[in-house]
């Protein structure tokens, strides 16, 4: 089964949204009470939840499109998102190690990519 460019992109989509997630529950636990009623109300921990309901429900659509094989690694670009997104709504900073990182994962990616030539397409 060739893979779809609406499956690839709806789980890179989905990577956004579980990276944003893990973005809110960070600014949750900042102000997190430990009981029911602190829990119920820390919007950033209920927001995160909800991203990543749709974020599954999203991935599991998406795997109708295509192979896992090829899908599966997109999902390696949450550590992407969440590197980029810490900087900016968290004032975390990128030093070069962690830009080797991405630069890295952005290769592993593109390798399996073209390990798979022919399930994307457009692919050579």
């Amino acid at each position: 089964m060739a893979t779809k460019l609406w499956a690839a992109l709806l789980v890179l989509f989905t990577t956004l949204l579980t990276s944003s997630a893990q973005i809110l529950w960070k600014k949750g636990v900042a102000t997190l009470a430990f009981d029911i009623l602190g829990i119920i109300t820390n919007y950033y921990i209920i927001g995160g939840i909800l991203l990543y309901v749709v974020g599954g429900a999203l991935l599991i659509i998406s795997f109708r499109g295509g192979e896992v094989s090829v899908l599966y690694p997109i999902i390696a670009m949450s550590y992407i998102w969440v590197s980029l997104l810490s900087v900016r709504f968290l004032g975390e900073i990128m030093n070069p190690f962690k830009w080797i990182g991405v630069a890295a994962i952005i290769a592993g990616i593109a390798c399996i990519g073209y390990g798979s030539k022919g399930s994307l397409p457009g692919a050579v």
